[in-house]
């Protein structure tokens, strides 16, 4: 009995705050590195006016934003731009998800690489030379193009197509999530803002709901047990073994066993949503002493329903959140930066606040939600909050000297 981890409550305790700790700062720091990036780029780029032009997307195909246009013509042209962007990923999604069901998964694999390799050749590219500009740096077309060229190939090797550091893969990953988001900062402002509560309310429908395109992937990805060809940034914790002087391992968290099959299912948050991967060797803390209070309390279900609704991480024990919702979480920053600085560290707040929501119902309710919701409603919210609000007040005080 001495050697039983369940025999003493204070070391999981202990334990179990420095697991959360631990796992929310390793998927916060990239997520917060990848907003910076964008942040700086909208701050130079827009300054010297290099990067400022529109776009032109399917999220602006159905009405283009003018400054003479009333703000109810604005509001309606927005609702029809996200509505079209929305029904186009759906669409997409679905095609994505019969596309896995027939096993095309190379066929998956080499899109995804094909994206990958737009985004940084193509998009890189054209921020790369914005930025050249901006600083007037000495550079010729062949010496470029090289390093363009090489950029490019080793992004898409690091990513999809070969086995490398993962330090280099997610540093590629944080990349991709930086210039999708800072094309999407040059989105009329009205569609920006509309397009990103859509996708936050498309992402809770099609996790949650049993019809939804996402869950019927992840269900797919279940029941086979594969893993989906997907832009996912892998946190990878590492814990040792003890005192045994045995090399670190990487971390598997899981649900523990199912009280009528004694199955065990490890999970993982991917695309912003939580997937079920392999199976676990050890448990994390708090997954361990949410799992012992549900069953003392009579709720341990099927192993088919912890499947469903579990949380925790994937199957090499690695927080999995998708490139999305970095991308998403950097566009609202992004837009922020357009107006002042204040905005941005008070959206900035909100959105780290909403991922670690996010995280702890997660952990403490074993549902499979999605990344973007908290964040995005708490970051729109505190944006208006202070530019309406927050920014008059400071602005009253400093004029009448009563803050400096």
């Amino acid at each position: 009995m001495d050697h039983n981890p369940n025999s003493n409550p204070n070391p999981r305790r202990s334990s179990l705050l420095e697991s959360l700790g631990e796992e929310i700062t390793r998927i916060i720091t990239p997520v917060s590195i990848c907003m910076l990036s964008v942040v700086i780029l909208v701050s130079i780029l827009d300054s010297g006016g290099d990067g400022g032009a529109s776009l032109t997307t399917v999220a602006t195909m159905a009405y283009d934003e003018s400054d003479s246009d009333s703000i109810w013509d604005k509001l309606k042209g927005a609702i029809l731009n996200s509505v079209i962007f929305i029904a186009v990923v759906t669409a997409v999604t679905f095609l994505l998800v019969l596309l896995f069901y027939f096993r095309c998964t190379k066929f998956l694999k080499y899109y995804m690489a094909f994206s990958a390799l737009m985004v940084l050749g193509f998009m890189g590219g054209e921020i790369a030379l914005f930025l050249i500009q901006h600083f007037n740096f000495p550079i010729d077309c062949i010496t470029f193009l090289v390093l363009l060229f090489n950029f490019t190939v080793v992004g898409v090797m690091a990513v999809f197509l070969s086995k490398m550091a993962i330090f280099v893969t997610q540093a590629y990953l944080v990349v991709i999530g930086v210039l999708v988001a800072y094309w999407f900062t040059l989105l009329p402002e009205w569609t920006t803002w509309v397009l990103l509560i859509a996708m936050a309310l498309y992402d809770l429908a099609a996790v949650l709901l049993p019809g939804g395109p996402l869950r019927l992937l992840v269900e797919l990805a279940m029941s086979r047990d594969e893993e989906i060809p997907a832009l996912v940034y892998e946190a990878r914790p590492v814990i040792g073994d003890g005192d045994n002087g045995v090399l670190p391992r990487r971390r598997v968290w899981s649900v523990g066993l199912d009280g009528n099959s004694g199955e065990r299912s490890s999970l993982g948050v991917e695309e912003g949503r939580v997937l079920v991967g392999g199976s676990g060797e050890l448990r994390a803390p708090l997954i361990q002493q949410t799992s012992m209070r549900m069953n003392s309390m009579g709720g341990g279900g099927s192993g088919e329903n912890l499947a469903l609704e579990g949380i925790g991480l994937g199957s090499s024990g690695a927080i999995k959140l998708g490139l999305g919702d970095f991308i998403f979480y950097s566009v609202l920053v992004g837009r922020a930066a357009k107006y002042d600085f204040m905005t941005v560290y008070a959206c900035y707040l909100a959105i780290v606040a909403g991922l670690g929501i996010t995280l702890l119902l997660l952990a403490f309710y074993r549902k499979a939600l999605p990344a973007l919701p908290f964040s995005i409603m708490l970051g729109v919210l505190f944006y208006l909050l202070t530019r309406l609000l927050l920014e008059t007040f400071v602005v009253e005080c400093s004029m009448n000297l009563l803050m400096f």
